[in-house]
């Protein structure tokens, strides 16, 4: 139907020449700005996700730059001390060299002042960005959270959409050569904890057997062993046997007797004083011994050797024959005995006059033995006597007690640990240890310090009365504290009773409780020994901080190398959402300017389609 008043066909072609207009806009814009979600209206959600998505980019690529100022710290932190290492390296080869007879010492001297000031150079200079890690101002750097130091390793954001900045962190105390109030590792460590109490003893001599740990502190430099009780068996030495003087029992009647006694109890029997008396304490009743008279004739010496024609002339025979009767009663005697002779030289020889008694304790809990009312006729008593002597109880010690801190670690936040094991008379040994926090909880403080004896026996029967109830802990004087069995309870005396503390251990031991600018071996010419250990002890914590720095380094790498394939990811994932495929845009433009021609031509044609009505209104 033709209207005058309606064009449908012009209509229609109209319409479709905006829609495609409209496309080509859309179409265009995309070519124009390279994204198809451009702004919320185009995709809402796809946009939200972009959008935030760039902006953790960023946040990321922040880091990637932190990590970078990060591992430029380390870096420079971990070349310091490496050099640092070479110089300490060089400063032992001239302690070395020191010890050779002969040698300069002052001179040698003036070279470690060199070395020690490159050091400092070193240390001074390992700066980056105002940071300074080798050289540090911290107020307690054995605290863990002051000592601690941070480095940004990556940006995240969870799954409820919180966003959080993770850090990596150490701890300057691992790292730091020179502190300004001390504790850096060329620098004194105040956390010496000393005989811990009294539970070791510092001494010079050099371990052979022994468990000694290598020790440089306040009393000095040498090592430190635990404190233990060990008893021994009654003896004593008898006289001189009479050299050049043969013992002739083939004299008629010749023979020689005397009464054995053996493991009698009694309490103090060493009249010790003071707080040491305490450790013999035993109370009754008390066994009195074993008595046997014993009487040496010529039988019995045939019995043992019967070649000597009842002649002794030596102390080894004579050793074998009182032996031969003595030892089934529960006693021996000993010529086992050596000397130099002469006094001066190296030659070590058989003592022929020295010979010892003592007692096998087959009898009873004690340790005694008594040779009395002896007697000899036609012979000598061939260096026999009337004499005594009690065994020594080791199952008590007394701990010499010196106040200590047990203090804070940088690694560890209950602090400086302390094991040891503990036995007495051979029983198996008891594992035990205690830090910090347990000695602050156990004794109501927070310094981690045991300032008296009391505190020591409280701090003991914390740890050891579990295992051994029998044990007495008390503090006898303000510089002693007693540990021991109970004499009620364990009676035994001599060789069987021991008391040990064993196989203690520092965790941060050995300490470098010297200070690497106050090596002097030219006004100290005694300690080059020490401070050629001391340069082993503290070269190995240099080289332990180094350590972990690398290890620091390598995960920064590690971050860094992830942060930037993450911000590529991101990067690839964010176009997957919202950036327009060109190909396929610039296809759809060319398609849609020739929708657009036809169009405009279908437009045209229906608008001459009303040619004809217009002529009936022109006639």
């Amino acid at each position: 139907m033709t209207s005058v008043l309606t064009n449908a066909a012009a209509t229609a072609a109209l319409q479709t020449l905006r829609a495609i207009g409209s496309d080509m806009d859309e179409v265009q814009s995309r070519v124009s700005s390279g994204f198809r979600v451009q702004t919320a209206s185009d995709n809402s959600a796809y946009w939200s996700i972009a959008t935030t998505m760039r902006s953790d980019n960023k946040a990321i690529s922040a880091v990637d730059d932190a990590l970078g100022l990060g591992a430029a710290k380390v870096d420079v932190t971990y070349a310091g001390m490496e050099s640092t290492i070479d110089v300490l390296t060089e400063f032992k080869a001239k302690l070395v060299a020191a010890t050779e007879e002969g040698v300069d010492k002052s001179k040698v001297q003036t070279e470690l002042e060199q070395l020690k000031q490159q050091v400092v150079s070193i240390a001074g200079s390992a700066s980056f960005s105002g940071q300074n890690w080798l050289n540090t101002d911290i107020a307690e750097i054995y605290d863990n959270d002051l000592n601690e130091v941070s480095v940004v390793s990556s940006f995240v954001r969870d799954a409820s959409g919180r966003v959080s900045v993770q850090k990596m962190d150490f701890h300057l105390s691992e790292i730091a050569l020179f502190n300004s109030t001390g504790g850096g590792l060329l620098q004194a460590d105040a956390r010496d904890v000393k005989t811990i109490g009294g539970m070791r003893y510092f001494s010079s001599s050099e371990p052979i057997v022994s468990d000694g740990t290598l020790y440089y502190g306040d009393l000095g430099s040498g090592w430190m062993y635990p404190r233990s009780g060990d008893g021994s068996a009654a003896n004593f030495y008898l006289d001189d046997f009479p050299v050049g003087s043969p013992l002739d029992f083939n004299i008629p009647g010749a023979e020689i007797s005397f009464d054995i006694i053996l493991d009698k109890e009694a309490s103090n029997p060493h009249n010790l004083s003071g707080s040491a008396a305490a450790l013999d304490d035993l109370p009754g009743p008390y066994y009195p011994g074993y008595s046997k008279t014993i009487t040496i004739t010529k039988a019995d010496v045939d019995a043992v050797y019967p070649g000597l024609g009842g002649v002794i002339t030596t102390n080894t025979e004579f050793a074998a024959v009182l032996n031969s009767v003595l030892n089934p009663e529960g006693a021996r005697v000993s010529a086992d005995y050596g000397m130099y002779d002469p006094p001066s030289s190296k030659n070590w020889v058989h003592d022929p006059e020295k010979m010892t008694i003592s007692t096998l304790e087959q009898h009873g809990d004690g340790s005694y033995v008594e040779i009395a009312n002896l007697s000899s006729v036609g012979v000598s008593t061939g260096g026999l006597k009337d004499s005594y002597a009690f065994g020594s109880r080791g199952s008590g010690v007394e701990l010499n007690f010196s106040e200590f801190i047990v203090h804070e670690d940088g690694d560890n936040l209950d602090g400086v640990e302390i094991s040891f094991t503990f036995s007495v008379n051979g029983e198996p040994a008891t594992s035990h240890s205690f830090d910090r926090t347990y000695v602050n909880e156990l004794l109501g403080k927070d310094t981690g310090k045991v300032e008296t004896a009391e505190e020591m026996a409280t701090l003991l029967h914390s740890l050891l009365d579990a295992d051994w109830p029998d044990l007495i802990i008390e503090a006898t004087s303000p510089s002693t504290v007693m540990v021991k069995s109970d004499p009620a309870v364990d009676r035994e005396w001599g060789s069987g009773t021991q008391i040990e503390f064993d196989n203690i251990r520092v965790s941060i031991e050995p300490l470098s409780t010297l200070n690497f600018l106050e090596i002097n071996i030219e006004k100290n010419p005694d300690m080059v020994d020490t401070y050629i250990d001391y340069l082993e002890v503290v070269t190995g914590k240099i080289i332990d901080g180094a350590a972990s720095l690398g290890a620091i380094k390598g995960r920064i790498d590690m971050q860094s190398e992830f942060t930037n394939k993450l911000s590529d990811s991101i990067d690839t994932g964010v176009g997957r959402l919202v950036d327009a495929d060109m190909n396929e845009a610039s296809t759809r433009l060319r398609a849609l300017e020739t929708q657009q021609q036809l169009a405009i031509q279908s437009l045209s044609i229906a608008n001459t389609s009303a040619d004809g009505i217009l002529q009936l209104y022109r006639q």
